[in-house]
């Protein structure tokens, strides 16, 4: 199922990003990103071009979250070493005022802050409703805050060396 060669050509929207691709699938492929807020912030999209998430087939979303469930594996593989974790999220913010990731209420990254704060932390409370005896966890694990107008491109040879490190990782995974 999964190959870390990519077909002739790939592109992500009008860019041709084949060389930036480290892993595909019979409907989906990841790659490197051009400007990450973190390490490890890379994008799995469909092979087949589609205007919504909606639009897919069944084999072609099974395809893709499977492909995501693998490369999630893969990040968490070769950044949490020596001792993989298989856990992680993804939080999608809404569009507003045409800027992707805005958040739901339009203050950019601020929902992102407040979610490793006491006002996110959505365990705690439960901890307390059920006043478990163990101790009750903290939130935490903020990032210092990123400016898109201050991420800069990357060189499309950093973005290869990116790509060979996850095919290797991959490869040591057997997939």
């Amino acid at each position: 199922m999964a190959s870390t060669s990519a077909p002739s050509l790939i592109h992500f929207g009008p860019f041709e990003v084949t060389k930036q691709v480290f892993l595909t699938t019979s409907h989906s492929f990841a790659l490197v990103n051009l400007k990450p807020l973190l390490p490890g912030h890379v994008l799995v999209c469909p092979l087949r071009r589609h205007k919504r998430l909606t639009d897919l087939t069944t084999p072609e979303i099974t395809d893709l979250f499977t492909t995501v469930q693998l490369v999630q594996r893969l990040l968490a593989r070769h950044y949490f070493q020596p001792t993989p974790t298989e856990t992680g999220a993804v939080i999608p913010a809404p569009p507003e005022e045409g800027r992707l990731g805005q958040g739901p209420s339009g203050d950019g990254d601020a929902l992102y802050e407040r979610m490793a704060t006491e006002e996110g932390n959505v365990g705690g409370a439960h901890w307390d409703r059920v006043e478990l005896e163990a101790k009750r966890p903290v939130g935490g694990g903020a990032f210092a805050r990123i400016e898109d107008a201050l991420r800069q491109s990357r060189s499309l040879e950093d973005m290869i060396r990116e790509v060979e490190v996850y095919k290797k990782v991959l490869k040591d995974m057997g997939a």
